[in-house]
């Protein structure tokens, strides 16, 4: 269940279990970019840029640049930013994202969940 808010700044907040940790994700669309937090701690943790590659010839399957601007700078975060950033991106009109990323369980399960989380807190 999504929760749409009427405040300047959170427009979707949803909290979900993901194999029994309390999951939350907050979704924000701004003029330039898609904001999207999602934590198991309560707090922003890593702050991924995910934006579209414009030197990519394919537009049809465009890549996307990650870069860590807070956090820890690991390849597991680029991986799991890009997953989960890809489709909102792609949704939004290629839009950039700034993931704040702070995850107890990065398995592929529960990026699934989580996935399906952002897709419920759509704001683009």
């Amino acid at each position: 269940m999504c929760v749409f808010l009427f405040h300047r700044l959170i427009q979707c907040l949803t909290q979900r279990e993901v194999n029994g940790i309390s999951t939350e994700v907050v979704c924000t669309e701004f003029s330039n970019y898609i904001f999207v937090v999602l934590t198991q701690y309560g707090k922003i943790g890593t702050l991924i840029s995910v934006t579209p590659d414009s030197r990519s010839n394919d537009l049809s399957t465009p890549t996307f640049s990650t870069k860590v601007l807070l956090g820890k700078d690991e390849p597991l975060t680029h991986v799991c930013a890009k997953n989960l950033a890809m489709f909102v991106s792609q949704e939004s009109g290629n839009r950039p994202v700034l993931l704040g990323l702070a995850l107890k369980d990065s398995s592929i399960d529960a990026i699934k969940q989580i996935k399906e989380m952002i897709k419920s807190c759509q704001v683009w």
